[in-house]
């Protein structure tokens, strides 16, 4: 036990420790504060469990010294039974320890990782655009964890150490101070070897993990659905095959190292404890010689010494780990108080009876990358995710130039959009790609929130509404479908959760997809695969239009929604369409010629602005920019 903590203590130390704050340390207390009662027992255990420890060397010295030579068989059989008992009830202490540590431990793991994840929740679409997945999942799993041992295991073994390190110490000096002196004389040995071994297995240790990271960046990159595609469709599997190959052996190759290297500083380290056991039994048995000592007084120094030593060696280890732990905490606090930019306002109001009008008034917007929604760049002490490259190998450190979202070539995503859509309306936007148009229907449901301008739904401000009422009135097919890894059933259950079997199947009818789903072998119970990859791009679309069909909303938000649909699928839906936006206000980003010629209006966005405005035929004989894009972009849906 002893050799496994300091081989951690060793690899987890950093050239330049964590710093601990008091401010860090009231925050951590608040999270402990709920289990203190739990805590409060387990340290009582531990000095139950200490005291019990402390009782064995004791025995077994008046067994040597005075019970043998007196020859009292009942105390024999006493202090027999003794030795029986009392790690009978170090063990049962032990796994009632064990169990409330656990529960610290979990409790602080769930609330953790629920305050973590609601905050997260409560981010716009600009903190996940600016921050790397990789990075967001850390901290959810590894942070948490990591901060999870601060309360449950590292401020557990640093009150357990000190507790019997103290109490050895006592009980040592009480028995003889001449051969404590010579037991804890050679201390000074481990911090020694620790610096001649600990810097070099420490190298090796940091190395392995970044191999490592490097090795499961690549796993994660290249085994999902989308890369295992590309790969097939490139032809590259022999060299992704040689690219492992090659990291995997890596990390062989510092497997080995760091393994022989650990051999011999632990073998160091036992020497070292053996050259104290052997000067306590060595001086002691030359007094026992002399008659100084008895023999039972020796026995038990030296079962003291070894526990002393473990005890020592525990605490010389904790202060890494201690830090180590409260970084994970500060980690995981940043994301709970990164500031939130879409904010509700106390006294917003709940929106009833909507009728769907929607207003851009001169709305400006950018994509802006502030310090205070980024997460900041850090160096995870004994962790094995310090990796940003995957496919090149190399480990960059990324400026803050290299994180910033390109903008088109200009200042402003949207500039002066203003336009009225209307209950019962087809609005369709048209433009060329990057112009703007996904980013402007973005802003309805308040994914992200103008710069300056306003945009009102009935003549509300939508800053001055919940939410949660906003986004019960509006359903958005967007231009990259999303289907979690489920049925079908659950997926379009997503819109409504107490939806019906008959519901449901009336808006895949809608949709004109039932009767595909009633040709699966499991209906629909069947299971889409990862990201919907089990069905077309044309099935996942049509899933994702019932499932906004299926929610019933006021307003309709289609991102080229029949993008992969053939011309006949497409024809359906757009026959279906036409029931379902009556009496709705519909915003489009157009696709098809099917769609703009249905259109009541049709708004064409150049570089974030609108720059023409009206219905087909208007803006066809105004020879402009909808006239060069409708001879281009929807010149093979004319023919047809």
């Amino acid at each position: 036990m002893m050799r496994s903590s300091g081989m951690r203590s060793l690899i987890n130390s950093p050239d330049e420790k964590p710093k601990i704050t008091r401010q860090l340390l009231i925050r951590v207390y608040d999270y402990a504060k709920p289990y203190r009662w739990m805590i409060f027992g387990i340290l009582l255990l531990i000095l139950i469990q200490t005291g019990l420890m402390l009782l064995n060397p004791l025995i077994l010295r008046n067994l040597l010294d005075s019970t043998i030579p007196a020859k009292d068989i009942k105390r024999l059989i006493v202090l027999t039974i003794a030795l029986l008992l009392i790690p009978i009830i170090t063990g049962i202490i032990s796994v009632i320890q064990r169990r409330l540590s656990s529960r610290v431990g979990e409790g602080v793991i769930y609330d953790l990782r629920v305050a973590l994840y609601t905050s997260l929740q409560r981010m716009s679409l600009l903190f996940f655009t600016n921050n790397k997945i990789g990075e967001l999942m850390s901290r959810l799993n590894n942070d948490v964890i990591g901060a999870q041992n601060a309360i449950s295991s590292t401020i557990v073994e640093i009150v357990t150490n000190s507790i019997r390190a103290i109490a050895i110490l006592a009980v040592m000096l009480t028995l003889e101070w001449r051969m404590t002196l010579i037991g804890i004389v050679i201390m000074p040995l481990f911090i020694l070897a620790a610096r001649m071994l600990g810097g070099r297995l420490r190298d090796i240790a940091r190395k392995q993990m970044e191999a490592n990271a490097q090795m499961n960046a690549m796993m994660n990159e290249t085994l999902n659905i989308s890369g295992i595609l590309l790969i097939k469709l490139f032809g590259h599997g022999k060299q992704e095959i040689h690219r492992f190959q090659s990291r995997a052996s890596q990390v062989r190759d510092l497997g080995v190292q760091r393994t022989v290297v650990g051999s011999v500083f632990m073998a160091i380290i036992g020497l070292i404890s053996a050259i104290g056991t052997a000067l306590v039994y060595g001086l002691g048995g030359y007094f026992v010689i002399l008659g100084t000592f008895s023999v039972g007084t020796i026995v038990a120094f030296g079962a003291y010494l070894g526990n002393l030593y473990h005890a020592l060696q525990g605490l010389s280890n904790a202060p890494v780990q201690f830090a180590t732990s409260m970084v994970s905490f500060e980690r995981v606090f940043e994301v709970i108080d990164m500031p939130i930019d879409i904010i509700e306002k106390p006294d917003a109001i709940s929106l009833r009876n909507v009728k769907g009008e929607i207003e851009f008034d001169r709305v400006d917007f950018k994509y802006e990358v502030r310090k205070e929604y980024l997460l900041s760049d850090v160096r995870r002490y004994g962790s094995m995710d310090n990796v940003t490259t995957v496919l090149s190998g190399v480990v960059t450190n990324e400026s803050e130039e290299d994180i910033v979202p390109r903008t088109q070539a200009r200042s402003l995503a949207l500039e002066q959009i203003s336009f009225r859509a209307s209950p019962g309306k087809l609005l369709a936007l048209v433009g060329p790609s990057g112009a703007g148009k996904t980013t402007l229907t973005y802003l309805i449901p308040r994914l992200y929130d103008p710069i300056d301008g306003c945009i009102r739904l009935d003549g509300h401000d939508l800053r001055d509404v919940t939410l949660e009422s906003l986004s019960a009135q509006i359903g958005m097919v967007t231009q990259e479908t999303h289907l979690f890894h489920d049925t079908i059933r659950t997926n379009l259950q997503y819109a409504k959760l107490d939806a019906t079997q008959q519901e449901m199947e009336d808006a895949c009818r809608v949709a004109n997809i039932h009767d595909f789903i009633r040709n699966l072998s499991d209906g629909y119970d069947t299971v889409v695969g990862e990201r919907g990859y089990r069905l077309s791009g044309g099935e996942k679309q049509r899933i994702a239009l019932a499932r906004v069909i299926l929610k019933n909303p006021r307003i309709l938000v289609l991102d080229e929604a029949t993008s992969s649909l053939d011309s006949e699928s497409e024809a359906l839906i757009q026959d279906a369409l036409g029931k379902v936006m009556a009496d709705r206000t519909s915003i489009v980003i157009a696709h098809r010629l099917s769609t703009i010629l249905s259109a009541d209006l049709i708004l064409v966005i150049d570089r974030g602005k609108i720059v023409e405005s009206g219905t087909h035929d208007v803006l066809l004989n105004a020879s402009g920019l909808y006239a060069n894009l409708y001879e281009t972009q929807f010149k093979n849906d004319r023919s047809e």
